[in-house]
């Protein structure tokens, strides 16, 4: 189905948000031009696609703002909620929508396009969960405006950043064995992010005399158990034993999802207690809009494998540098939430070094092989030993030159993953550990001729295993990283001549 016009002009609200973020650079492939409304405008600015949206500063709640940034706009995208604001949130939905339908009407707006929640079919709204409750009234408070209105009503959203789908990674990837409430064995229907992007993109395409609810959904019907036993198979950890417990109320597994995941408690309660519900698509009429291409709607296996290639193509630019990342449904935003992409461990030094930029990072790029790595020996010898005895390559690989490096060079039992010479030297981990490990060694100019190290641990675990590693080994982290950053900045004001180590005694081994 085409569109009824191109070049449409769209408000984007909740575009910091995990759907809004995602869904600004579709509209821009799709021909249209975009508007965000934001509170604070600085946080976009991260975004690949922050120079090619006009950004109107205000608020859903500031009727001033909210008609400002509505006028002249043909499709306006309702992407906002207050779940997680605290336990009114119904009332502070209610008291939204309304403002929004009444000032989109007020600007003449074309059409309202809204992302809601998948209800039951036969359950009266009011013995839904308060979070169902309020998005399916919020939907009927759009539809009610006079504007055309297209309400999108999806259940578990599968993609990196969806607390539905962190709330599902957390609690599979650390408990092996789970003791789990009824709600388990609920039926669902997820979406992967990318489908419900596809569906929020044709919203703005359907002729004025459409004006209803679509449900929107994959083409796999799961219990909560199947997600999480096929999460578990996606993501290379052993089987895990899921074994439910009646008496184990929403309430009371919102507190134990509280001490399992970083998932807020606010947002994970009203989570959970919506789980109790059977969300299953009953019809799919978005199809003759949405124009799926082959292969789509993209199963559950798929959606999940997509949402996991963030920690191996991206995780390390989003979380250490912010930097512009290509504009996949599934790849990380600057704006996610600091609990969403699962566990992901930092260890951070920082240092002002009575030396140049230059003489600082030729010690830094000549790091490893015979020069070593500027802290206690031993353990890296030790490292190297353990490693070759699982069958991994050690220390031995030693390095390429001993003064240059370039991307893709070995390095002991890392590999250079990037450089940018005389500023930022990353390092992967190649040694065999329960999940995946970056080194960051960067060098920037100071006041005074001086100049300023940074040195950055990143670990994503595996597992379980992958936890227990982490709190084992961070116990030494200030004798292993700590030593080395003083090492290496010593180092450096000694005026060495590119990355000769500390003599014995000065510190090399702390």
């Amino acid at each position: 189905m085409t569109a009824e016009r191109a070049g449409q002009r769209c408000l984007v609200t909740g575009a910091s948000g995990y759907i809004g973020g995602r869904l600004v650079p579709e509209l821009l492939a799709s021909g249209h031009h975009v508007r965000c409304l934001a509170r604070s405008p600085a946080k976009l600015r991260d975004h690949p696609w922050a120079g090619d949206v006009e950004v109107a500063r205000g608020d859903v709640t500031d009727r001033g703002s909210l008609g400002a940034a509505l006028r002249g706009i043909d499709v306006a995208y309702y992407l906002v909620h207050a779940l997680g604001t605290g336990r009114d949130f119904e009332r502070t939905d209610r008291e939204m929508a309304t403002s929004f339908a009444e000032e989109a009407r007020r600007a003449g707006v074309r059409r309202i396009v809204y992302l809601g929640g998948l209800t039951p079919a036969g359950v009266p709204e009011r013995e839904l969960s308060p979070h169902l409750r309020s998005r399916a009234e919020v939907g009927h408070i759009l539809q009610a405006s006079g504007v055309p209105t297209t309400v999108l009503r999806a259940a578990v959203i599968i993609g990196s950043g969806s607390a539905s789908f962190e709330m599902l990674r957390y609690l599979t990837e650390r408990l092996p064995v789970m003791v789990t409430p009824s709600w388990v064995h609920t039926r669902i229907q997820p979406i992967a992010v990318r489908d419900v992007l596809r569906c929020l993109v044709a919203g703005a395409a359907m002729p004025s005399q459409v004006s209803r609810s679509f449900d929107v959904g994959g083409p796999d019907v799961l219990t909560y158990r199947d997600m999480m036993l096929r999460y578990a198979a996606v993501a290379r950890l052993p089987r895990r034993v899921v074994v439910g417990v009646p008496m184990l109320s929403p309430g009371l597994s919102s507190h134990w999802v509280g001490l399992v995941t970083p998932v807020p408690a606010a947002i994970a309660r009203p989570l959970t207690e919506s789980l109790r519900h059977e969300v299953v698509c009953h019809e799919r009429d978005i199809e003759e809009w949405a124009a799926y291409p082959p292969g789509s709607p993209i199963g559950f296996d798929e959606a999940v494998r997509l949402a996991l290639r963030r920690v191996q193509e991206a995780q390390v630019a989003t979380r250490w540098s912010s930097a512009a990342l290509p504009g996949a449904p599934s790849d990380p935003l600057p704006t996610d939430p600091d609990w969403a992409g699962g566990s992901l461990y930092t260890d951070e030094r920082e240092r002002l070094v009575e030396a140049s930029p230059q003489r600082l990072w030729d010690v830094v790029e000549g790091i490893g092989g015979e020069h070593g790595w500027y802290s206690f020996p031993l353990a890296w010898a030790v490292r190297g030993w353990l490693d070759r005895l699982v069958g991994g390559v050690g220390l031995r690989r030693g390095r390429r030159d001993a003064a240059r490096l370039r991307v893709g060079d070995s390095l002991d039992f890392w590999r250079v993953e990037e450089i940018e010479p005389g500023r930022l030297l990353r390092l992967r981990a190649e040694m065999r550990l329960p999940g995946l490990a970056w080194l960051e060694l960067s060098v920037e100019a100071a006041d005074g001729g001086r100049s300023r190290y940074r040195q950055r641990a990143l670990f994503h675990p595996h597992g379980l295993a992958g936890q227990a590693y982490w709190w084992s080994v961070a116990p030494f982290h200030s004798v292993v990283f700590g030593g080395m950053a003083r090492n290496i900045a010593a180092t450096a004001e000694r005026g060495s001549d590119g990355g000769a180590p500390p003599r014995a005694g000065d510190g090399a081994s702390v």
